[in-house]
């Protein structure tokens, strides 16, 4: 049987997305800088009196959150009692775990070991940061790091679409108890009903409608083929234009404290690494396949970053010690993220899958008995 090393790369964007946020960095300091004025204009813009959600930055990311629920397929729900281990450790992780991690990491970092560089009040906004970065589960990401991984495509939807219906009960609950308990600032709850009614609720429905109307009049093919591949540039770009407006919000913040930045990314890296090295760990006693394991790891150790940055904006502001933790969280996931990939991809041996049904993409690699599953795959073809 002819081996192929399936070798699989990120697009020319998603490669150097760390170059372009850096750019789009560079660039929203220098019009914070050049143009207060407007930006500080920009800042006042919000949806409806008190709501604390900024206009401009909450309709680019609603640009870039609408066609990732485009791809979340909730009737694939249903079928996820089949093979369930894989999805608890991800969701158990995911939400007994991650944010409250991230919050005790926070906590002693914040509040103690970097104090003296940061201040109490800069401690708390920190601190509140990385609770909400925690508490939000990548959606989007996932999807590469998975393709990267040679994961179960169809599973790792099934866990993206059950983190965005878990997302919806628990973000709000979790992030008011954590950020209360672990900093001296309040949470107004109101405010974070309403970042997650605009950021997930409209998104999600929206997104299930169209895929649902769409597939029904034009068929899965013509949806996923050309349909969604319209919206690719359109995410992009409200990725790096919120990216812009975001820095530029920054500007003062970031120019002033960029030794803060160093600090806030040590908690996350540590995090990150934790919770993806707990996930893969446990799918690994548990003997769950590595086209599962592995985009698991992921997802519990990435985070929805673009939730992450608006609700940080809704509560606190745009200029504000929590949006400024958020960012620093865009800033690790990709170079992070593509570690733990690497990592998943040289440990594919470790996975020893005990038939063909539990190794259900056989590559090279990917688990002690992938050549004699992707024979039998070859002669079921082959009856076919």
């Amino acid at each position: 049987m002819h081996e192929s090393n399936d070798i699989r790369r990120l697009n020319l964007f998603e490669r150097y997305l760390t170059l372009w946020v850096g750019l789009c960095m560079l660039a929203g300091l220098a019009i914070g800088k050049l143009l207060p004025g407007a930006v500080d204009a920009l800042r006042r813009l919000e949806f409806g009196g008190g709501s604390q959600i900024n206009a401009p930055i909450a309709v680019l990311i609603w640009l870039m959150i609408y066609p990732m629920m485009l791809k979340v397929d909730f009737a694939s729900v249903l079928g996820v009692g089949k093979r369930p281990r894989g999805l608890i450790i991800t969701c158990l992780v995911n939400w007994l775990v991650k944010p409250f991690s991230m919050a005790l990491l926070g906590y002693v970092f914040f509040k103690h070991l970097f104090l003296p560089w940061i201040g109490a009040e800069l401690a708390d906004q920190y601190v509140a940061g990385v609770i909400i970065l925690a508490a939000a589960p990548c959606t989007a990401m996932v999807f590469v790091w998975s393709y990267l991984t040679r994961g179960d495509a169809a599973y790792t939807l099934v866990q993206v679409s059950v983190n965005d219906l878990l997302m919806l009960a628990l973000f709000a609950p979790i992030v008011t108890f954590l950020v209360r308990g672990a900093s001296a600032l309040t949470v107004p709850f109101m405010v974070l009903v309403y970042a997650v009614v605009f950021f997930i609720v409209v998104p999600l429905v929206a997104g299930a409608v169209t895929r649902r109307t769409l597939i029904r009049r034009r068929g899965l093919a013509w949806f996923e083929n050309s349909f969604l591949l319209r919206f690719h540039p359109v995410a992009v770009s409200a990725l790096l234009a919120t990216l812009v407006l975001i820095f530029a919000f920054q500007a003062d913040n970031i120019t002033k404290r960029f030794f803060h930045v160093v600090l806030i990314a040590v908690p996350i890296l540590i995090q990150v690494y934790f919770n993806a090295s707990l996930v893969y760990g446990l799918m690994k006693l548990l003997r769950v396949p590595h086209s599962i394991a592995a985009p698991g790891a992921l997802i519990g150790a990435s985070n929805f970053f673009e939730l992450a940055v608006a609700t940080a904006i809704a509560l606190y502001g745009p200029d504000s010690g929590a949006a400024l933790a958020t960012v620093v969280g865009v800033l690790v996931e990709v170079p992070v993220m593509l570690s733990v990939c690497a990592f998943c991809n040289r440990t594919r041996g470790w996975f020893d899958s005990a038939s063909a049904e539990g190794c259900p993409q056989p590559a090279p690699g990917c688990c002690a008995n992938w050549r004699a599953f992707a024979c039998e795959a070859a002669e079921r073809a082959g009856r076919a």
